[in-house]
């Protein structure tokens, strides 16, 4: 089905002013979906520098405040949005934290406060939205993982144990959904142009491009291209499976 002429469905961006998310949002709106981006209400000023970057596609394209790690903050949101645009047809978990420290070092709030967010959050907004997608035969769940969800990091036990946690709910998900019209898939960045990264001082960043087949960083565009391809209505047979986005930085069959 082409796009422009298919449904105009609903897409929730979590994590949707950052860095990948805001892209992800552009590209689904230009893709003529009618999106929300979910994030904290806190960020003032990044809320309105958002608003500022959607200027062309502000038509599609709405804000959200939410607390992604809170299971009952999920459920109302869901609910206004549900009251205020219909059912969400499209859900991306593309919020994440990181808390990095060695395992020696790290604190259990360092563990809980990334699980709450990058897993929990998740969960939370899975189990919020997937009896109406089901109910209603159509869904498309992208949840964005990571490259060292598959390869580890120094540094992050927490957070590969959270990326790769979101790959296997994504395939468990994905057997309980396929016959009811919902996919759900991953996506896992390799290193990208985002300011995370680029607060990586230089000579570590010189190192990380070094070591990837490409010869560059990712673009946010580059992540937001393959959400959008799992996204789409003609990607039914695509489920359960990862997409890496990593410019060759690690391969696996």
């Amino acid at each position: 089905m082409n796009e422009a002429t298919s449904p105009k469905r609903v897409a929730l961006v979590t994590g949707g002013i950052g860095g990948l998310g805001s892209e992800i949002c552009r590209q689904l709106a230009q893709a003529g979906r009618r999106v929300i981006a979910v994030d904290l209400a806190a960020r003032d000023e990044r809320i309105g520098a958002f608003r500022q970057e959607m200027a062309d596609v502000a038509d599609t394209v709405t804000f959200e405040p939410g607390d992604i790690s809170d299971f009952d903050s999920c459920q109302q949101l869901i609910a206004r949005i549900e009251q205020q645009h219909g059912g969400v047809d499209i859900l991306v978990n593309a919020a994440g934290i990181t808390r990095d420290a060695s395992l020696r070092k790290m604190t259990p709030q360092q563990w809980h406060e990334l699980m709450q967010v990058n897993l929990d959050g998740v969960f939370n907004m899975c189990r919020n939205t997937i009896e109406g997608m089901t109910t209603r035969g159509f869904g498309r769940i992208v949840n964005i993982s990571s490259v060292n969800g598959q390869t580890g990091q120094f540094g992050q036990t927490n957070y590969s144990a959270a990326k790769a946690g979101v790959h296997g709910f994504s395939m468990a998900l994905a057997r309980e959904t396929a016959r009811k019209g919902v996919t759900v898939n991953t996506v896992s960045p390799g290193y990208c142009d985002t300011p995370m990264v680029a607060a990586v001082a230089a000579e570590v960043r010189a190192q990380i491009i070094a070591g990837i087949p490409v010869g560059r960083l990712g673009s946010p565009a580059d992540i937001a291209r393959a959400v959008c391809f799992l996204a789409a209505d003609d990607a039914g047979y695509i489920t359960g499976a990862n997409l890496p986005v990593n410019g060759g930085y690690f391969m696996s069959f």
